[in-house]
């Protein structure tokens, strides 16, 4: 065996080690959930299901079932909303200069450091104002404005890389500012927009502070309906497990899915600093 062959057989040992690790979480979440209330315990904590049966997952469902729909409406409206709104401002920002184009710059990206807890009351009586308070449309408007800076930051990173000439060649066609938009910049940026969709998603669903805070039941998103599970005086561990299973579903969906075009968006440069 060569050293080289070596290293690389210790290299995968470890990896697979600490893939082990990290997967012993999702083991005893699955088999938690295909196990009756009365099969949960410490002692078979690590146990394999024994029948397996799927009435923990069936009430998990049809107890979040109305707040894991408030959440695709929250998420999917607000990634499309805020990617398009971040491709404007990258665009604008790094193939259209302007004087004061890094004040501008500087100052969105700002929204990015401000604490969200910081801003709670004004938001709330911002929303209440608006009368979008407690509504899925208000949420949705909170994680746009908080996702802008996120957003704007990777389409510029991204649009940087993309040639000058090719803009220059455009406007030679006739192509003004949202001619090259439309027809140059879109179709080169599907690799920025995976990035910028799965990370908004993945964001927005994953919330429960805004959602906490600016909504009450029944438009609570899927995330403060597991807290409200976990923190019933009776809990069934099955049932909790479950609706953190079915929970995290659509994200891991959206991974596998758009896992190869997010690689992609990466090696291209659209997050770099």
């Amino acid at each position: 065996m060569t050293a080289r062959t070596f290293s690389r057989t210790i290299l995968y040992v470890v990896l697979a080690i600490f893939g082990v690790i990290f997967l012993i979480p999702v083991y005893l979440l699955i088999i938690t959930s295909l196990k009756s209330n009365s099969a949960v315990s410490l002692q078979q904590m690590w146990a394999l299901p024994h029948p397996f049966g799927f009435s923990g997952i069936a009430q998990a469902w049809h107890q979040v079932a109305p707040d894991m729909m408030n959440s695709v409406y929250l998420a999917t409206s607000a990634t499309i909303v805020v990617t398009i709104i971040g491709s404007i401002n990258g665009y604008a920002l790094s193939k259209w200069k302007f004087r004061g184009a890094n004040i501008i710059y500087f100052l969105i990206l700002l929204g990015m450091f401000i604490p969200y807890q910081s801003t709670l009351i004004p938001l709330i009586r911002v929303l209440n104002t608006l009368n979008l308070f407690n509504t899925i449309p208000g949420l949705a408007l909170v994680h746009i404005v908080y996702g802008i800076p996120m957003m704007t930051l990777i389409f510029r990173n991204f649009f940087a890389d993309i040639p000058n000439e090719l803009l220059e060649s455009a406007q030679i066609d006739g192509n003004g500012y949202w001619g090259i938009f439309r027809n140059i910049m879109l179709p080169l940026s599907i690799p920025g927009f995976v990035v910028a969709a799965i990370w908004e998603f993945t964001q927005v669903w994953n919330d429960f502070l805004f959602g906490v805070t600016v909504t009450d039941p029944p438009l609570q998103p899927v995330t403060v309906a597991i807290v409200n599970i976990a923190g019933s005086q009776h809990i069934q561990w099955n049932v909790l497990m479950s609706s953190t299973l079915i929970a995290s579903l659509p994200t891991l969906i959206v991974y596998l899915v758009l896992g190869r075009y997010f690689v992609r968006g990466l090696l291209a440069g659209s997050v770099k600093g």
